[in-house]
This record gives structure tokens, sequence and C-alpha cells, in this order.
């Protein structure tokens, strides 16, 4: 599978991923908790700004704590938080976690 998707309206193809950017953010600091947010970005495919804009939004929702070490910036994950929409708002966030950054999802 490619990743791309064929509209049926024109058969034009788009990219379409099934996460967002924000839950691209979140896997990324999750498995770097001390990564610069020029990195995260890089690997998830925004800019800077954006994945600040991703970080300022997923820290107001009580997803991750930032704390200062230094002049470095080390984030802090809660897997205890509940999805936003209302179809998995049973879930918790740990969910998605354990199946990104666990060992054997790798293999």
């Amino acid at each position: 599978m490619t990743g791309m998707a064929t509209t049926a309206e024109n058969g034009s193809t788009r990219n379409w991923t099934f996460l967002t950017n924000h839950a691209h953010v979140l896997l990324s600091i999750a498995r770097n908790p001390t990564a610069r947010l020029r990195d995260v970005a890089d690997e998830v495919g925004v800019t800077e700004r954006a994945a600040q804009a991703i970080v300022a939004d997923l820290e107001a929702g009580g997803y991750l704590r930032r704390t200062r070490v230094g002049r470095r910036n080390e984030y802090t994950v809660d897997p205890s938080g509940h999805f936003r929409h209302p179809a998995e708002s049973d879930r918790q966030v740990g969910d998605l976690l354990a199946l990104f950054t666990s060992e054997s999802a790798d293999a």
C-alpha cells in the first residue's frame, strides 16, 4: 500500500494517513522525550512552527507536560488521557502509544 487514495469523483490521487499530525507528534515525543521540536517537526513532516502549535495543543489538553532542563525541554506524555473524538473517547491515548512505541511493533 502506498498511502495514496483515489477519489471516486474525478480519479485524482491525494496523500492521506490514518493518524493526524497531533498523533504523530505525540508518538515522536513518546519515543524521544528529549527531542528538539525541530527534529520532531522533521520526523513528522511539518514545520517547526506547526510542531510548536501542536505541542501547545497537546499540553493544553493534558496529553503531555514540558519540563525545562537546562537549555532544553523534556516532555512527559500522560498515557491516561482519552481520545477526543466521541467514537473513541472511551479509549486512552496509552493504547495508541503501546501500539506504536512497543518493542514488538518494530519487529
